[in-house]
């Protein structure tokens, strides 16, 4: 993924931030970009991020991987089973870079033909250095395949009477040639 400089929509003026206030929103997201731009080019298989709507998409996709669960009040480390991919999507805000929480993520993968593989919702994974929504997958095996990832309007409430109208409206976005190497960490 080459840094990209996208026609985002601005960050209007506030009634809740400074100025100085809005820049360090700015570059909060700066920093986010330049972490999600590292996990693509160098950590993750493939890789990219498109603008819609309001917000900056973008996806990774790894090998599975284990991670800790919550269950029944407790945490428990879980090894990928029959699952074969790690698939991480970020929603960053359109006008700033900053990751968005809360969100209700799904995507779906589909083959070069275009018949759907799997569809899931990715729920919101932490990181110790990116945020995510994610989660392991099964695919049939390596190839290109084409994600359509799906983002409902977040319930959340948004401060500032002139600047916290957004993300009113679902959004969906397509990747095509989303090349996927099977396998577990």
């Amino acid at each position: 993924m080459e840094e990209t400089t996208y026609e985002t929509p601005p960050m209007l003026e506030s009634d809740e931030a400074e100025e100085q206030e809005l820049e360090m929103a700015r570059d909060e997201g700066s920093a986010l970009g330049r972490s999600l731009t590292h996990m693509i080019r160098e950590v993750a298989d493939d890789g990219d991020e498109a603008p819609v709507g309001e917000y900056l998409v973008g996806y990774a996709v790894e090998a599975a991987e284990g991670m800790y669960v919550c269950r029944d009040g407790k945490l428990t480390w879980q090894e990928p089973e029959e699952e074969n991919v790690h698939l991480e999507i970020s929603v960053r805000d359109g006008a700033d870079g900053r990751f968005v929480p809360e969100l209700k993520v799904q995507a779906t993968l589909m083959d070069g033909d275009g018949h759907e593989i799997a569809t899931h919702r990715q729920p919101f994974i932490w990181h110790p250095w990116l945020h995510h929504y994610g989660r392991n997958w099964t695919v049939p095996g390596d190839g290109s395949y084409m994600l359509r990832v799906r983002i409902e309007p977040p319930t959340f409430s948004r401060h500032d009477k002139l600047n916290g109208k957004r993300y009113a409206e679902a959004v969906e976005v397509v990747f095509h040639n989303v090349e996927i190497k099977a396998g577990k960490k």
